[in-house]
Formats: C-alpha cells, structure tokens, sequence
C-alpha cells in the first residue's frame, strides 16, 4: 500500500528539440532550425540507444548556465510515441541570461502580476508562445518522458487540441511524433520551417469512445479513495507532472469537476510541495555554479532556444499553505478563491503576486487560529 500523501514520479530522461545554437562570425552564436529531431539528456547511455535507433553520433552539450549534458542530433523526422494525460504547459516567454523575464497568459504577466506587456502583433511580440508537453519514446528502452518544448506560433495553436482530444481516452495513448514542413509568402519571400506534430492511427470516434489500443496504462496504486472512476486519476497525473505550476492545473482541474476532497487535497498539496523544493534546490546549485554572462540574444518566431524553465516565485507553494490552512478549517477550494477576491478588489489567486498571498495567508492564519 503506499504513502496516500507521498506521490512518486516519472522522472524526465531528456528533451526533444528542432532547434540549435550555432557559431557566428563574431564569436557568438545564434539560433538554427532544423529538419529532424535533437534529443539531449544528462545521461549518455540513453543518448547511445536513441542513436542506435534513430540515427545520430552522440556528443558532449552545455546548456546557457546549465551543467554539462550530451545531445545527438538524429536522422528521424518521426518516432512512435505513447502521450500520457497531461496539463499541457502554454505561456508567452521572454528569456534572457537571467532566466525568464516575462511569463504572460495573454491577458497577465505572471512573474510581476501586471498586465501582459508582450503585444498582439506576432511579427513584433517579443515573448515567444512556448508549448511544452511530455511523451513516452516508445522504441528507446528506459522508464521516464520526454519533454517536447516548441516556441513556434503553429505548434502552439495545434499540440494542447490534440493532447486534450487524447486525454479523452485516458492513460497512455500510442502515436507518433513528427516534423512536418510549413511554409508562407511574405513581403514577396516564402519562409520554410518545421511544426511538431502528433498523428495517431486511431479514428476520432473510437478514441472518443475508449476504443485505444491496448498499451500501458497510468495507473494511482491500489484502492486510491480520492480517485475514482470514471475521475481522471488526480494522483497518477501529479506522479508524471514536472513541476508545481502543472500540479496547480490539476488542482483547479479537481476543483472545477467537483472532484477535489480533503484526500485528493493532501495527495496534490505534497506533490506541489515536493516539486517546488526539488526547483528551488536545482536553482541553488545553478546559481552557486554558474558565472555571470552576457545575456544572448532573443531567438526569432518559431525557433527553439535552450532556456530552462524558471518557476514564478514561490506563488505555488504559498498557495498551497493556504489551501492546507483553509482546510484545517474545513474551508473548500472555492470558499478560499471567493474570500481572497473580496479581501483583493475581486482579484483571482491564481494571478495574484506571491506578496499578496502572503499577506492573505497571515490574515487566514491570524483570523481563524
């Protein structure tokens, strides 16, 4: 029987790119397209049987103030896949050599709570629509996911569609994973590039129906009380999430379902919590061995840079000691959203600044102990 409280995880082996940085003239380096998959991960062994099996010659990586890693650019334009049911990650980002700048939902600017500053005009935005989601490589022995990462406007319109079409199964869905060219005529020039997609070999009324076919199937441990059917399984989905942000997703999920109870609380609030030290752990050990350097340029549309994900603040984790300090007093979800908005001029928690819950979980604190 396991710890109801303590969710284990899917670790993530590696990431999955159609992008590079090469050398300039200067010195320097810029970002490069390219036409086939680029796989890199801390683990060189992995890398060898990706190569094996997709083509490639593995070489030593460094990401922009990152330890060292490995990549290997394969000869695949397709690879079979399995998709989990997932949150999948969409924000507007503006990266620099200090990490994230601006992370916008399209109406807020998440990091500093104000207004999205990053403009409707796509040929001019500075913040790059980043869509990040997890896969299975269904030929590459190893148990973990993926993370597919794109920043280009098609793959941000396309991939959430097609992931929420496969969350409609439930558990692990076979499918592959592809490059497919586009192309546009602009100011007289066509411009090429390539867009992730995901195909299945499925129609959509058998997948709608739960009609898959059979493959691993994700799973909570046995005789979890908070999960039922025909719920999706809360516990199993926070066990693959990589960060507290997705777990939040979940938790409004439960929430807007009417799914959410005290266990099902507890088992989100310590997956969050877990992930959130685990971030704030790494960046530590980032910061202690990274030197300063100069903050590379901003990449153009629709390619891919080798940023690494910076959480907001400590929002996430305040949030869920509220929800664990509401809950002591049997304060449901909804109930702690419709106070904090009458105390914060109708202000919504989950784009209110990290000093604001603060100062709305001392009140919590001080009111009701």
């Amino acid at each position: 029987m396991p710890i109801l409280d303590l969710q284990q995880r899917i670790r993530e082996l590696g990431r999955i790119r159609i992008g590079q940085k090469v050398a300039t003239a200067n010195g320097k380096s810029r970002p490069a397209k390219l036409d086939r998959f680029r796989l890199t991960s801390p683990s060189r062994e992995l890398l060898d049987r990706v190569a094996v099996q997709y083509g490639g010659t593995v070489a030593p990586w460094t990401p922009d103030g990152g330890a060292g890693q490995y990549e290997v650019i394969t000869d695949a334009t397709r690879m079979p896949i399995l998709v989990p049911h997932q949150p999948v990650s969409q924000y507007y980002e503006l990266w620099s050599g200090g990490g994230c700048q601006r992370r916008c939902d399209g109406v807020t600017e998440l990091l500093s709570d104000r207004p999205c500053p990053c403009g409707p005009d796509p040929q001019r935005r500075q913040c790059k629509p980043t869509t990040r989601l997890n896969v299975v490589l269904a030929e590459v022995p190893g148990v973990g996911v993926w993370r597919l990462e794109s920043h280009g406007y098609y793959a941000a319109l396309e991939l959430p569609g097609v992931a929420e079409l496969l969350a409609k199964a439930g558990g692990y869905v076979p499918a592959f994973l592809g490059l497919e060219e586009r192309t546009a005529k602009r100011e007289g020039k066509t411009l090429r590039w390539m867009v992730p997609t995901i195909d299945v070999d499925i129609t959509p009324t058998a997948l709608m129906s739960g009609q898959v076919p059979a493959g691993p199937a994700v799973t909570g441990g046995p005789h979890r009380a908070a999960i039922e059917a025909p719920r999706p399984d809360y516990a199993a989905l926070a066990e693959v999430a990589t960060s507290a942000e997705e777990v939040g997703k979940l938790w409004t999920q439960a929430n807007q379902a009417g799914h959410l109870d005290k266990a099902l609380a507890a088992t989100l609030t310590a997956r969050g919590e877990a992930l959130k030290a685990a971030a704030a752990a790494e960046q530590s050990a980032s910061r202690t061995e990274t030197t300063e350097q100069e903050a590379p340029p901003s990449p153009p549309v629709d390619e891919v840079h080798d940023a690494e994900v910076v959480e907001d603040d400590d929002t996430e984790d305040i949030w869920f000691q509220i929800i664990a300090a509401a809950g002591r007093h049997d304060m449901t979800t909804e109930q702690v959203e419709q106070e904090f908005a009458a105390s914060n001029g109708g202000l919504h928690p989950g784009t209110a600044s990290a000093a604001r819950l603060r100062t709305f979980l001392a009140t919590l604190k001080g009111v009701r102990a």
